[in-house]
């Protein structure tokens, strides 16, 4: 067995059998998975973390724009929904999830 074995390794050169096709393309695909874990999934998981903190810092008398298109200004901050005042008299009761955009009364 190991006479055969230096045979081997002499007619080669001393290297190792080259790798097939099928190792290239895993590979490629562990790139392309890395590549859009960079480009897709991390900046959205970023855009999630800072709207989320948006939306915990939001107060009273905050400008915000729900993602309906509505601008308004919240009047009251509850634990799932906030309720944004739209005109004089009008008051909408949104979920959280559903602000887009908090602009903040100091800004």
């Amino acid at each position: 067995m190991i006479p055969t074995l230096f045979t081997t390794l002499a007619q080669t050169g001393g290297a190792a059998p080259s790798s097939g096709p099928g190792t290239q393309g895993l590979i490629m695909m562990g790139l392309m998975v890395v590549m859009f874990y960079f480009l897709l999934i991390r900046p959205q998981q970023r855009q999630r973390k800072e709207m989320q903190k948006r939306l915990d810092s939001m107060q009273t008398g905050d400008k915000v724009i729900t993602t309906a298109g509505i601008h308004g200004l919240v009047h009251n901050i509850k634990e799932k929904t906030v309720i944004v005042k739209i005109a004089d008299s009008t008051m909408v009761e949104f979920d959280k999830p559903a602000i887009a955009q908090v602009i903040k009364k100091d800004a």
